[in-house]
C-alpha cells in the first residue's frame, strides 16, 4: 500500500491543532483510522514533521555476506549432504543452521547439492550371457 500523501497528513495536523475537535473526529472526516492520526500528531511533536518514513526493506538471511565460505565449503565436500553441511558450519562458524536454512542460502548463491554417483557413472556394467 502506498503511503499517505504529505499534504494529506499536513491537513490533518491542522484540522486537529485548531482544538475544536477530537482525534476520532478528524479520522472520520478524512477516513483514516485512529491511531493514524494519534501516529502522525506524535511524529509532529517529536520530529517536527509528518513525511512518511521508507516501507519494507528486504530481510537478510543467516547466511547473507557469507558466499565465498559457502562456495568453499561446497569445493571442498562435494558430496556432502545438507546435513553434513549444516555440522560442518556448527564446527566451523559456531552457528548451527537447518537443513532448508543451508539449502535456501545454496540456492541462492545458485550451489548445487545434488549428488553424483561419479563411480556408477565410471564403470560400465558387463551384460551377463545365460
Amino acid at each position: 500500500m502506498k503511503a499517505y500523501s504529505i499534504d494529506l497528513r499536513e491537513k490533518i495536523v491542522r484540522a486537529y491543532s485548531q482544538g475544536d475537535t477530537s482525534i476520532r473526529k478528524v479520522a472520520q472526516r478524512f477516513g483514516v483510522a485512529k491511531s493514524f492520526v494519534q501516529k502522525l500528531l506524535s511524529m509532529k511533536k517529536t520530529q517536527g514533521h509528518v513525511e512518511p518514513r521508507q516501507q519494507g526493506g528486504a530481510i537478510k538471511g543467516e547466511l547473507h555476506g557469507y558466499s565465498a565460505q559457502l562456495a568453499a565449503m561446497v569445493e571442498q565436500y562435494p558430496d556432502a549432504t545438507l546435513l553434513e553441511y549444516c555440522e560442518y558450519w556448527a564446527t566451523t562458524h559456531n552457528n548451527w543452521l537447518s537443513k532448508s536454512t543451508m539449502c535456501r542460502a545454496l540456492q541462492k548463491q545458485k550451489l548445487t547439492v545434488k549428488k553424483r554417483r561419479y563411480a556408477a557413472a565410471k564403470v560400465k556394467q558387463k551384460e551377463s550371457k545365460i
